[in-house]
């Protein structure tokens, strides 16, 4: 007796047994563009935004904004809310920005590789638990081959 189901593999479960690995933030850099515009700019934003993206570069950008406070204190009140809201807080808050950003992206990664490797488990759970379900299947169809050969032949007679 033929199986009765026909298993069909996901395509997204072969997809997952190419890929390497998961895909990361630095994946979308542009660094592996084939234009090679896209491969300059690509370079030397992710430079500046490296230099820029450091609390190093906060601090810097603090002392720069300290030294026009003096001047906007000098000119009064209105020059003060504007020093704190132009100068001060854009210039400082940016890099800080930047740096919580790449803590960001790279927990986002790392949750990324995780889930990553706990659909490669359970992709290889399911492949095993259809290698017993086809075994299984087996199984049955020897044991219902039995049954059918038993029931077309004719029943033992009772002695007496």
């Amino acid at each position: 007796m033929p199986s009765i189901y026909h298993y069909t593999r996901h395509p997204r479960a072969t997809e997952l047994e190419t890929a390497a690995e998961p895909v990361k933030t630095r994946d979308f850099r542009g660094i592996k563009n084939d234009n090679v515009f896209v491969r300059i700019n690509a370079k030397f934003g992710l430079r500046i935004t490296l230099v820029v993206g450091t609390m190093w570069a906060a601090y810097v950008f603090t002392i720069i904004a300290l030294f026009a406070l003096p001047s906007a204190i000098h000119q009064g009140t209105y020059f003060v809310v504007v020093w704190l809201s132009s100068s001060f807080l854009q210039l400082v808050l940016l890099p800080i920005i930047i740096v919580g950003q790449n803590i960001q992206a790279k927990a986002a990664d790392k949750r990324a590789e995780e889930t990553f490797k706990d659909a490669e488990a359970v992709l290889k759970e399911a492949e095993e638990i259809q290698k017993h379900l086809l075994a299984q299947d087996e199984v049955i169809s020897g044991i219902l081959d039995r049954l059918e050969g038993f029931a077309g032949a004719s029943p033992p007679k009772a002695s007496t």
